[in-house]
């Protein structure tokens, strides 16, 4: 493989990182790195191991594992914060990749000090359009 094409891989690898919590547009991910789709998913599996979708759903399950370690949320919750469109894709995903399912891992990994749900859910921007819709003060004239 050229410089040059490891080189415009590895971005489009960077913005599947960036925004791994968003839906995978794989067109528009493998046109960032100039490739078809198809081209792009043979070049992302011959430098990572992986495909595409395959290296986004480790990493989604990588930040649940995370959340479920450190958070005070549902496991429903972090389905929807970690980019999954569905609880059963979820735990299905899971199980396969770490032998658990999210209540089991839960039970085995988790901390002490657990962070309260609202603060992760303000951290991940959850409550970010009930705050930018909110009119502020108006002034007196």
């Amino acid at each position: 493989m050229r410089l040059d094409q490891l080189r415009q891989v590895r971005l489009a690898k960077d913005a599947m990182d960036r925004d791994w919590a968003a839906p995978l547009d794989l067109d528009a991910v493998a046109a960032h790195a100039g490739y078809s789709r198809y081209h792009f998913v043979r070049l992302f599996r011959a430098v990572y191991g992986l495909t595409p979708g395959q290296y986004l759903s480790r990493r989604r399950i990588e930040r649940a594992e995370n959340l479920l370690r450190t958070a005070n949320l549902s496991v429903t919750e972090i389905c929807a914060l970690v980019g999954f469109a569905s609880l059963g894709s979820f735990s299905a995903t899971f199980k396969k990749e770490t032998g658990l399912t999210p209540g089991e891992y839960r039970s085995r990994h988790a901390g002490t000090a657990m962070v309260p749900g609202c603060y992760t859910l303000l951290w991940h921007g959850a409550f970010k359009t009930a705050i930018q819709e909110k009119p502020g003060p108006q002034a007196a004239d």
